[in-house]
This record gives structure tokens, C-alpha cells and sequence, in this order.
């Protein structure tokens, strides 16, 4: 069966996960990851695309954003992988390509699912094993949304807005749902949606989408269609 194209769908969040080639390191040290936000910085706002959140783990890029178009977003990863990989082999004396194939994505209801997408992205606590980082804070955007400092490359999303009337009313909504952790069975809701691309939200949201993709919106069943009445 041929592989379906890539869900992206103009004006809604996808949650989106680049991973390194084998599970090699794409970031060695702080220097690798100011390029890698500075590039991304400059990919996004050339393509288009509203950056929520971001997580640089030392093997994989995770991020939460909005592209205005529908081909924005692959756009956007296209010259940051280009960009930030021959960089990255001239600065360590190597050869060869950094990623393991085309990132995944899936797009998200943001009513539903975009602070537990957030959570994902910054959460340390899911910076486990291979993937993780010295720093989490100091590589993700995760500090911006508790105040600990401005990062320019964050658009905030309105449901952001919504935890709150004021910044520390924001920031102290969203700590709290830090400390209590996303829940495994979330975490494997997103990990799935990710990894298959079909979106995630409510039959409306994705009845909404139907308009704006000529790409199929959720799985097959399985197993062989029912015989017609008039079959043998």
C-alpha cells in the first residue's frame, strides 16, 4: 500500500517530531543549539510558521506550531534540516545526513489537545533515557512559559492565553500542569498520533478538516469489504 502524503493543514497546530539518524547526537553542546534556534527562528518567520513550543532533546527535535499554509511547514523543516546539518558536519569534522528520514506530525484540536502537547514538548520528565539533555529548561521553551525568561522564538497560542488573566496567573496554570505530569495513556495518544499522522480531536474538528486536504482523515477499517447482496 502506497504511503499516504503528510497531514498539514494551513492555520492549525501540529505537533511534530524530527529524529536523529540512529539515534546519534544532533546536538553535542549549548553552541549547536543557539544555531539550531537561531535557524529555526529564521526558517519559521521566512515560511510562515508560529512557533508554540520547542524541545531540543540530544537526539530528536520536538515542536508545537502553527503554518499559515498548508506547505509551510515542510518548507520550514526542509531549509532548517539543510541549513543546520551542513553546519553542524563542518563545526564536527563529519560527513553524512543527521536525520532519520521525513519528520512526523499530526494535527491537533487545540481545545482538546495543545497544553497537553506543550507538556509533552517541555516536560523534562519525558526527557528520559537516550534522548536526554543536561539542561532541559535551558533547551526548550520551556522557561518562557513559566517566566523565567523572554524566548523570541514563541508565539504564544490563545489557549495559552486562556489558563489566565494575567502572565503570573498564566505561568503558575501552566507550572501546575507541569508538576502534575502528562498522564501515559496522553502521552501514547499523542506518540500514536504522531507516528500514523491521522489528526487528533473531535469528529467535528475533523470533519472540519475535510475541506481544507484532499488526504484521507482517518484509517481504513480492516479486513475485506462486505460482499453486495448479489454476490455468489
Amino acid at each position: 500500500m502506497a504511503r499516504l502524503p503528510r497531514l498539514s493543514v494551513g492555520g492549525v497546530p501540529h505537533l511534530l517530531v524530527q529524529r536523529s539518524h540512529h539515534q546519534q547526537a544532533v546536538f553535542v553542546d549549548d553552541s549547536d543549539r543557539t544555531l539550531f534556534r537561531n535557524l529555526l527562528g529564521e526558517a519559521a518567520r521566512a515560511e510562515g510558521v508560529a512557533l508554540h513550543a520547542y524541545g531540543l532533546l540530544d537526539g530528536e527535535v520536538r515542536l508545537l506550531a502553527t503554518p499559515a499554509t498548508a506547505e509551510a511547514l515542510g518548507r520550514m523543516m526542509q531549509s532548517l534540516g539543510r541549513r543546520y546539518g551542513g553546519a553542524f558536519n563542518r563545526r564536527h569534522a563529519r560527513t553524512g545526513g543527521l536525520w532519520e528520514g521525513r519528520f512526523r506530525a499530526t494535527v491537533i484540536e487545540p481545545e482538546r489537545h495543545l497544553l497537553e502537547a506543550m507538556c509533552y514538548v517541555e516536560d523534562e520528565a519525558n526527557w528520559a533515557g537516550g534522548a536526554a539533555v543536561a539542561d532541559a529548561e535551558a533547551a526548550s521553551s520551556r522557561g518562557h512559559h513559566l517566566g523565567r525568561r523572554q524566548d523570541s522564538l514563541v508565539a504564544d497560542h490563545p489557549v495559552f492565553w486562556a489558563l489566565g488573566n494575567t502572565p503570573f496567573d498564566r505561568e503558575a496554570a501552566y507550572r501546575a500542569l507541569l508538576s502534575a505530569g502528562l498522564p501515559a495513556r496522553q502521552r501514547a495518544v499523542l506518540e500514536e498520533g504522531v507516528h500514523k499522522g491521522w489528526p487528533l480531536g473531535s469528529p467535528r474538528f475533523i470533519e472540519s478538516l475535510a475541506g481544507q486536504t484532499t488526504r484521507r482523515l482517518v484509517p481504513l477499517k480492516r479486513g475485506r469489504p462486505p460482499k453486495s447482496s448479489g454476490s455468489a
